[in-house]
């Protein structure tokens, strides 16, 4: 299937994912496109795909062991007890004829080395930030650099008490004039969808 979804126009952003269970594409499907959900540890990825995803999605998580507590920075996370180890994967059928892969990568700095291989083939990235932990998210925007991804950014907001502007978001992460920074519930499907639709339109653009 063809990778450029240029040719197809994407739902407004009050459209629903939809999500029927259906193992198989619709043979209305016409475009395939490979997106990354990127960011740091702990910041929402395994999630978000989960609330997006039509099929069944693909988690490689493990039970995190007293080992890792000397290599993974869990401030702010203590809670957390498992972490992925490859990938994440997911399905979404964003228009009839527009199918989106999602890849979640992982976000412990051991695991970078699988980001050549993810990063083949792939769009672009939706990358997913936590306004706490903001100095976290640096070293993936290098590798976002490092790989020539376009990529939109979404604050996950689900367990915060303060609300960040978009102009602190991006003054903090030192981002272009173009690139999309929306809000997104990971935990919600309409948000995590419009946080998505928001790199889609971006990569229309961009491919224009």
């Amino acid at each position: 299937m063809d990778s450029n979804p240029s040719s197809a126009e994407p739902p407004g952003p009050a459209t629903a994912p939809r999500q029927d269970g259906s193992i198989y594409v619709s043979s209305a499907v016409t475009t395939a496109a490979k997106i990354l959900v990127v960011g740091h540890f702990a910041v929402g990825k395994t999630t978000f795909i989960g609330s997006l995803s039509e099929i069944t999605p693909l988690r490689t998580e493990e039970k995190m062991t007293q080992a890792s507590v000397y290599v993974d920075d869990l401030r702010g996370v203590t809670d957390k007890t498992t972490t992925t180890v490859a990938l994440d994967f997911g399905r979404l059928t964003l228009h009839d004829d527009l199918v989106l892969y999602l890849f979640g990568t992982p976000g412990q700095q051991r695991f970078m080395q699988l980001w050549e291989d993810m990063a083949r083939g792939a769009l672009g990235a939706l990358l997913l930030v936590d306004p706490a932990r903001l100095e976290e998210t640096f070293p993936v925007i290098d590798l976002i650099d490092e790989y020539g991804l376009e990529y939109a950014v979404a604050v996950n907001t689900f367990d915060q008490d303060r609300h960040y502007e978009e102009t602190e978001i991006r003054e903090a992460l030192d981002l272009l004039p173009d690139t999309p920074v929306v809000h997104c519930d990971a935990r919600d499907p309409k948000s995590s969808g419009r946080a998505l639709i928001a790199l889609v339109r971006h990569l229309l653009d961009r491919a224009a």
